[in-house]
């Protein structure tokens, strides 16, 4: 089976606000970037586009028109899709692995920062029935109830919770990307009110404004144009089912993201727990609780189990095997459907960066991501170099 590779990732923006720029023009911006850094002219070299949006975020319906000219695919195979980056990053590695397209350029992009609606947004995903008129106050209920379930399950307190709130706001302060990184410590985040029992503005992630474009390459292109692909693996998505109505949610736990990884792996043809064959992951934490659920979901740690490395500092970004280095989206933000590519792109660069430091056998990550409420959709990505 043919093996594909990111050869080429670029990026504009990660900032509260990008005032200075159209998403459409954050697009071109990123796409320049990542064409330039591999030395391709998407108009000769790159087979197939994908583009990774959703009307509602954007205000505009029939969005995907806009997509193809900012990133270089006028008249050529542009295809959209009403998905997390990490679904189009799929879509690109299965028409790569078909043998008949070399190149695929893969992007994604949000501006919440222009949505002046924010909440009705939202709510437009509610069931319309029973959820939507009762007009929640707080659009951060659903993460509400899911901490709280969460917390009654595992036997957890609110410490758990802070301790990852301040592990990956100050783990971001080293990255560039992350503008919501802030030095904060565990008392900080205990002390802060509830915004939504029992989560604080600590425990939830900002949005972000941003723009990412990836381009996937077969092993042949890949080798042509850089010495050092990062290879994809593995990668898998999940939805659960009955996710039309909250009253069929596991509010304690999320099955779609242990599909997910088990996709990723079986595809890779890897097994056990994800740190006996990965050196560190990117995992979903848009609200603190997400990352130590995400941590058992994928089997790294049950939840006592996580608590401990958290206390002991495994999962900081010098420890045994960092969890979120990068910050994660405490410290970037959530970047709606570009969300799960924020996390894509920072796992690539670290394997890039950490080239040889790495032991034999274990050049890999793990990325694990969630469309956010109320969807029960998770995607995951095992990264190797």
């Amino acid at each position: 089976m043919p093996r594909a590779a990111i050869v080429s990732a670029s990026w504009y923006g990660f900032k509260p606000e990008v005032g200075e720029l159209s998403f459409r023009e954050m697009m071109f911006e990123a796409a320049l970037r990542a064409y330039s850094a591999a030395g391709v002219d998407p108009r000769r070299d790159v087979d197939a586009f994908f583009s990774c949006q959703e009307d509602y975020w954007e205000g505009i319906a029939i969005t995907d028109e806009f997509a193809p000219e900012p990133i270089g695919g006028v008249l050529r195979p542009t295809s959209t899709v009403a998905g997390d980056f990490i679904q189009c990053l799929g879509q690109a590695v299965m028409l790569v692995r078909t043998g008949y397209f070399d190149l695929v350029a893969v992007e994604s992009h949000a501006k919440p920062s222009d949505i002046a609606t924010m909440k009705g947004v939202m709510d437009m995903a509610l069931d319309p029935l029973y959820l939507r008129p009762l007009d929640p106050p707080n659009p951060h209920f659903i993460g509400g109830l899911m901490a709280n379930a969460f917390l009654a399950r595992t036997g957890l307190g609110r410490e758990a919770l802070a301790m990852v709130a301040a592990k990956n706001k100050n783990a971001g302060l080293s990255n560039p990307r992350a503008s919501h990184a802030a030095p904060v410590t565990l008392g900080d985040v205990l002390s802060a009110k509830p915004v939504v029992d029992p989560l604080t503005w600590y425990d939830i992630a900002p949005f972000s404004d941003a723009a990412i474009v990836m381009l996937v390459a077969s092993e042949e292109a890949a080798r042509r144009l850089t010495d050092t692909p990062v290879w994809i693996e593995g990668v898998g998505w999940s939805t659960e089912s009955g996710t039309g109505s909250l009253a069929w949610h596991q509010w304690d736990s999320m099955p779609s993201i242990r599909m997910a990884v088990d996709m990723a792996k079986s595809m890779a043809g890897l097994s056990g727990r994800p740190q006996t064959f990965t050196s560190f992951a990117e995992l979903e934490d848009r609200y603190s609780f997400m990352e130590i659920l995400s941590m058992e979901e994928a089997g790294i740690a049950g939840p006592e189990e996580a608590y401990s490395m958290l206390e002991a500092g495994d999962t900081e970004p010098s420890g045994s095997y960092p969890v979120n280095p990068s910050g994660g989206s405490l410290a970037a933000g959530v970047a709606l459907e570009a969300t799960g590519g924020f996390r894509v792109l920072e796992a690539y660069e670290r394997l890039m960066a950490m080239g040889e430091e790495l032991e034999p056998g274990a050049e890999r990550a793990l990325v694990v991501s969630w469309r956010g409420p109320p969807t029960r959709t998770a995607m995951a990505v095992i990264l190797g170099v």
